[in-house]
């Protein structure tokens, strides 16, 4: 089955948002608990990239496959299928926001991420904006899915600061789907 790029998320209404995370049907992960376990020899880097046995993985499909197997445990990340478990390194986050968009539809203002593998999160309840670091070297993360988060590359968060900035609020925060996120991390500001 051909993989269909999800459209620039510029052009894209809060509701084509919410139909193409629906469309984005994921393994129930969650729900798998195989006693089988062992070593992926798999490395995700900061920046995003996946590798096997120390070379990169350039198949953006393959990418894609497995990041919809990935669960965080306390002991680590994992590849789950039914009947084993893989540990795989994760130098950060397994998961890069690559681009940001503000939905203003409705009354409703909503904050939508679009990540590496073409998976798009929208920020609310359930999926917090997080900072972490300290002031001069700040880290922002979304929440994806089950513990699972993306880092903002720089680009995406010089866009989010953006858009706190002429939110106007102090400290330095946004607001999406009716909740507001700190952009320092605690303690700071």
């Amino acid at each position: 089955m051909p993989y269909d790029v999800p459209p620039d998320l510029a052009g894209m209404t809060l509701a084509e948002v919410a139909e193409a995370v629906a469309a984005r049907k994921l393994p129930p992960v969650s729900q798998w608990n195989p006693e089988n376990t062992g070593e992926s020899g798999m490395r995700i880097a900061a920046d995003g990239r996946w590798y096997h046995d120390g070379a990169p993985i350039t198949r953006d499909a393959m990418v894609r496959a497995f990041s919809g197997l990935l669960r965080r445990e306390e002991d680590g990340y994992w590849l789950v299928v039914p009947y084993q478990k893989l540990s795989i390194e994760v130098e950060d986050a397994p998961f890069v926001a690559t681009d940001v968009r503000v939905h203003d539809e409705d009354g409703t203002r909503a904050i939508t991420f679009r990540l590496n593998t073409d998976e798009f999160v929208t920020a609310d309840a359930d999926h917090p904006i997080v900072a972490r670091g300290d002031a001069e070297t700040p880290a922002i993360y979304a929440t994806v899915r089950d513990g699972l988060e993306a880092r903002l590359d720089r680009s995406t968060y010089a866009q989010l600061a953006e858009i706190a900035i002429a939110e106007g609020h102090d400290p330095l925060a946004v607001t999406s789907c009716g909740e507001r996120f700190a952009l320092l991390p605690e303690g700071e500001g």
